[in-house]
């Protein structure tokens, strides 16, 4: 009987295989003089090649910076698309073209500009986890960590009864409207994996570690309704640390550098499960938890090693924001910039 044969990408990834892949992705990312750029929700062997691995704008900015005049960038479609806007004259490679996101999906850029047509004096913030086309139809873009900060500038910029558009994360926009205490319109939008974080499972992963500490990653999209529900009162906010990615990391290196306090030996950590990696490379003493296993993107996960060996050797899957969009959509990220 002949029984069907899996490709080398469709094919589970042997243990044995990834050393002899990893040099080989290096090698081919030396031949070809570019540049690997990780999201912190990859899968660790692509964590563990890449040049860069970070938040979607913090990589956007490195692949801007970077000599190397390919970047290939291991996260989901959208982040791929602002390192285009970032870098026009670069050439950006995805492994996986398919590796698309939730929340960038919840809304179009037709649905933006109907939305706009329903209140024309109003400012639009978007979310930078939105397509390059909904980017260039937003006056300013945010991230989670500095979304209150950006609206509030707009506030006081325009006024206090400036009409705001915001999306397309509505526990984003609901704990942006508990920060600064004013309404806005928010959009009906939500990323499948933080979806899943709920209060009673926090409540319990807490219960069965007392007296851990709980980080929450701002930047996160995927943590934005547990900040929501912090700022609500859903969640006891004792123990809890809003931390970026930089202050997660650091963090994790000052319990490496010391060594675990005997008083917080352990962390639960409210984000994509794919963070855990890098925080247990930098303190290998710290018991870090997931606040929910299930908060796994299974977009991000869709960059594999050979799919990253194949888009360098072949040079395929290139995102290219096309000229017209990209410098309308750069102004909200170049905005957010400034205020940040």
């Amino acid at each position: 009987m002949n029984l069907p044969m899996l490709s080398a990408t469709e094919a589970p990834l042997l243990l044995e295989n990834i050393p002899a892949l990893r040099d080989e992705v290096r090698e081919l990312a030396a031949a070809r003089g570019a540049v690997i750029l990780a999201h912190n929700y990859q899968l660790p062997e692509i964590q563990d090649v890449a040049d860069y691995v970070g938040d979607s704008l913090g990589l956007s900015q490195q692949a801007a910076a970077a000599d190397a005049d390919t970047i290939a960038f291991c996260g989901v479609h959208f982040m791929a698309e602002t390192a285009s806007i970032l870098c026009p004259d670069k050439r950006v490679l995805i492994p996986d073209p398919d590796a698309g996101c939730s929340l960038a999906d919840s809304i179009t850029a037709e649905q933006l500009r109907q939305w706009k047509r329903q209140h024309p004096q109003a400012v639009v913030v978007m979310y930078v986890n939105t397509t390059a086309e909904v980017k260039a139809e937003t006056d300013y873009c945010c991230t989670s960590a500095n979304a209150v900060q950006v609206v509030a500038h707009i506030y006081r910029e325009h006024g206090a009864d400036t009409e705001i558009l915001f999306g397309p994360d509505m526990f984003l926009g609901a704990y942006v409207e508990k920060m600064l205490g004013r309404s806005m319109h928010v959009w009906d939008g939500e990323c499948h994996v933080h979806a899943g974080i709920k209060p009673a499972d926090i409540t319990a992963v807490r219960a069965a570690h007392p007296g851990a500490d709980f980080l929450i990653h701002p930047e996160c999209g995927c943590s934005t309704s547990v900040m929501e529900y912090v700022a609500a009162g859903d969640i006891a906010a004792e123990g809890v640390h809003m931390l970026s990615t930089g202050g997660m990391l650091a963090y994790a290196r000052r319990a490496g550098e010391s060594g675990a306090d005997p008083s917080h030996p352990v962390a639960i950590v409210a984000t994509e499960t794919g963070m855990l990696h890098p925080l247990r490379q930098a303190a290998p003493d710290v018991e870090f938890i997931a606040a929910n296993e299930a908060a796994s993107c299974r977009f991000m996960k869709m960059i594999t090693l050979p799919k990253l060996r194949d888009a360098l050797r072949d040079d395929v899957h290139e995102v290219k924001v096309p000229a017209q969009i990209a410098d309308r959509a750069r102004l909200p990220i170049e905005r957010m910039v400034a205020i940040s």
